[in-house]
């Protein structure tokens, strides 16, 4: 199995140039990141199982791409499940898996009208939030989604994790008594990807 990842996969970069990333790498996405160990969507799963113990309760995988993070949520016991991403062609494949209730597009950087405020006991980002991805500004209006106790379950990588403005969004959140931290739990994310090797998964309640 050969290792190939998108050159410059974590660095700043417009919009339309992140959409066009995603648009190319699809057909070989999951190949390309299951020959590095690809951990975080199982990582996430877990911690919102830890934390969410009703098997039915309505989910909304945000970047849910081909639906890696779709299949660790529904291995993880979870059966309601709908996906959002930008990217038209992740959501093909995604779509093929047969493991979502609903999928839609969205919009990079924002978040769509289509998910109304307390739909989804839960909402999980699984590397969608991140450098060279959405802003962490994004936080804010998905816990806006989210109705009081709603869980927002999402992941840093090694490099999101030593960018400061990612970091603030979620003191702030706190600070403002907006959101508080559950767990925050640093693991494996690409463990054969020099420089990608870890992420930490956050489970962010809304207050």
């Amino acid at each position: 199995m050969t290792k190939n990842l998108p050159a410059q996969l974590w660095t700043p970069r417009s919009q339309e140039e992140t959409v066009k990333l995603y648009a190319d790498w699809a057909e070989n996405y999951e190949a390309d990141v299951a020959a590095y160990g690809y951990a975080t969507p199982g990582r996430v799963a877990k911690m919102l199982a830890a934390h969410l113990p009703e098997p039915s309760a309505p989910i909304l995988d945000f970047g849910c791409g081909t639906g890696l993070s779709g299949k660790a949520l529904a291995d993880a016991g979870f059966t309601t499940l709908d996906g959002t991403d930008a990217s038209a062609e992740m959501l093909i494949r995604a779509e093929a898996k047969g493991l979502y209730r609903a999928l839609f597009k969205a919009n990079l950087g924002g978040v769509s009208d289509a998910i109304r405020p307390g739909t989804y006991a839960a909402i999980t980002a699984v590397g969608a939030i991140s450098l060279g991805a959405a802003p962490a500004a994004l936080l804010t209006p998905l816990l806006d989604r989210l109705g009081q106790g709603g869980l927002l379950v999402f992941s840093y990588n090694d490099a999101t994790l030593i960018d400061p403005a990612y970091m603030q969004v979620i003191c702030d959140l706190q600070v403002k008594g907006h959101a508080r931290v559950l767990a925050a739990d640093y693991g494996p994310h690409l463990p054969q990807k020099e420089g990608a090797r870890g992420s930490t998964v956050y489970v962010l309640e809304r207050l």
